[in-house]
């Protein structure tokens, strides 16, 4: 008696593109293996093709390669839906799509555009972080483009940037600047300084989630308290022009901010800073 039985085995490798990422490619070989002593000119069982009926033959064995494909397209799906929520996935997104070289760039969005309208995540989680780090202009038209097709009034921010202050009893300054980015996550910079003497330090939180923030009543041991937003960037302006008198470079994490007071990062060094 003969009985075929099938073998799975993973094809060889293939290039990854977008929607073959995460998928798995199997070929089937039919094998027939002596399953006893009959001799070659006996009718074998079965019929005429010499296979088994089908309850005789074996169960196809599970690929490994499909099993660990499923694994990694399930973590792959479970990490795209934190970016939602979780300010450290976001970040570890953005570092990693920004190691990439360009190929790898174009896979990843390739596979977004597939799993994006199955996740219940707003497109601006998914794309927002990669557009951060992303310089190719067509690559940014592509997530921007992404972006806009998902119109979700929840993910563009609706609160207004807010500002704390204090001051020392040594005349230091103190403050923290929150400005919202998009769904609940926030940027945050903390600052000490005097506005005749420039930055003593700075502190940027480049993501943060708005519900994780610890309540923020003093920096560094200084007492702070909402305050106008133009008070704060009237005093960070006058602590810019401090610096650069003194030939010191504005702090990178102050320059981040500078969409808040343009026209003092583009002044003379005399000129007077100017409340936006």
């Amino acid at each position: 008696m003969r009985a075929a039985w099938v073998e799975a085995r993973p094809s060889a490798p293939t290039k990854k593109s977008g929607s073959r990422l995460f998928r798995s490619h199997v070929m089937v070989d039919s094998v027939v293996s002596p399953m006893g002593s009959e001799s070659d000119d006996k009718q074998p069982e079965g019929g005429q093709d010499g296979k088994a009926p089908p309850s005789a033959r074996e169960p196809s064995v599970p690929d490994a390669c499909a099993i660990e494909d499923v694994r990694v397209r399930s973590a792959w799906r479970s990490w795209l839906s934190a970016l939602a929520t979780d300010a450290e996935a976001a970040i570890a997104a953005a570092f990693a799509y920004e190691s990439l070289q360009p190929e790898g760039r174009d896979a990843w969005l390739d596979a977004l555009e597939s799993d994006a309208v199955t996740l219940p995540v707003p497109a601006m989680a998914l794309y927002a972080p990669l557009l951060a780090v992303e310089s190719d202009d067509a690559r940014r038209r592509r997530i921007e483009v992404a972006i806009a097709s998902d119109p979700d009034p929840c993910a563009i921010p609706s609160g207004e940037v807010r500002a704390l202050r204090g001051v020392a009893r040594d005349g230091v300054h103190a403050c923290i600047v929150v400005e919202p980015l998009y769904l609940a996550f926030v940027r945050v910079l903390s600052c000490r300084y005097t506005p005749a003497g420039g930055f003593v330090a700075v502190k940027h939180d480049p993501l943060r989630n708005e519900d994780d923030l610890e309540p923020m009543g003093e920096l560094d041991g200084v007492a702070v308290e909402p305050t106008p937003l133009h008070v704060v960037v009237e005093e960070l302006a006058h602590a810019i022009l401090a610096d650069k008198r003194e030939r010191r470079t504005t702090p990178a994490a102050v320059a981040a901010f500078a969409h808040l007071f343009v026209p003092q990062l583009s002044d003379g060094e005399d000129a007077e800073p100017r409340a936006p």
